[in-house]
């Protein structure tokens, strides 16, 4: 029988990886990846040439019919994400729940994540958060944030840039002017980081166009 591993790639700079993530990407039989087109210019990069499978919302739960079974046959496959560890706000939990559930042995090589690195920048405190992935729109974004208005751990979730001022506005609204950590395109050359209350987040971000992937880090209620 081979064998599940959950690989961790970089959230941006390509030299943020592992000696041992590079070693089980070369080893592997088969990586599946979210987007090839993204994986694919990692793997040059350390030119490694290795099949590719796409794995992602539209077509996991066809993958997991065709993998699982060989990886029962004894294929070694790794599983990675565009960005930072796998199953974080992506549909690899499913092919993972499968795994065990068929007595597949699944492994992890550890790596970058976008959420605990916005954390540790932030100057928050860190030792208990909240993680909300990324926030539903609308009138269900507004409910959430109620529900979260009386929590006292950070709250750290992703957002898109063209509902990124929405959402703090909605923020301010609901939950007051609190402190807020802003990451965007963490790792990257256009790299920014952002502390300071939402109000002066909002105007901050309101008026230029913003670009990039977002994490942003919410104080708790005091």
């Amino acid at each position: 029988m081979g064998k599940l591993f959950i690989v961790g790639t970089p959230i941006g700079n390509l030299e943020d990886i592992t000696l041992r993530a590079l070693r089980t990407l070369q080893e592997v039989d088969l990586i599946l990846a979210e987007d090839t087109r993204r994986t694919v210019v990692l793997l040059n990069k350390y030119g490694i040439k290795k099949p590719l499978l796409s794995f992602n919302e539209r077509n996991s739960k066809r993958r997991i019919k065709e993998i699982v079974p060989k990886i029962k046959e004894g294929m070694n496959v790794a599983l990675v994400s565009d960005a930072g560890m796998p199953v974080i706000s992506d549909p690899g939990h499913d092919l993972v729940e499968e795994c065990w559930k068929e007595g597949i042995e699944v492994d992890v090589v550890p790596g970058p994540s976008a959420l605990v690195s916005a954390l540790a920048v932030s100057g928050f405190p860190g030792s208990k958060f909240v993680f909300e992935g990324f926030l539903p729109r609308g009138k269900n974004r507004r409910k959430l944030l109620r529900i979260l208005r009386d929590e006292k751990r950070v709250v750290v979730f992703f957002e898109s840039p063209e509902r990124l001022v929405s959402t703090l506005r909605d923020i301010l609204d609901i939950m007051g002017d609190r402190e807020v950590f802003v990451a965007r395109e963490m790792t990257k050359m256009h790299q920014e980081f952002f502390r300071g209350t939402v109000s002066q987040a909002i105007k901050h971000f309101e008026n230029r166009q913003v670009l990039g992937e977002l994490t942003v880090v919410l104080s708790g209620k005091r």
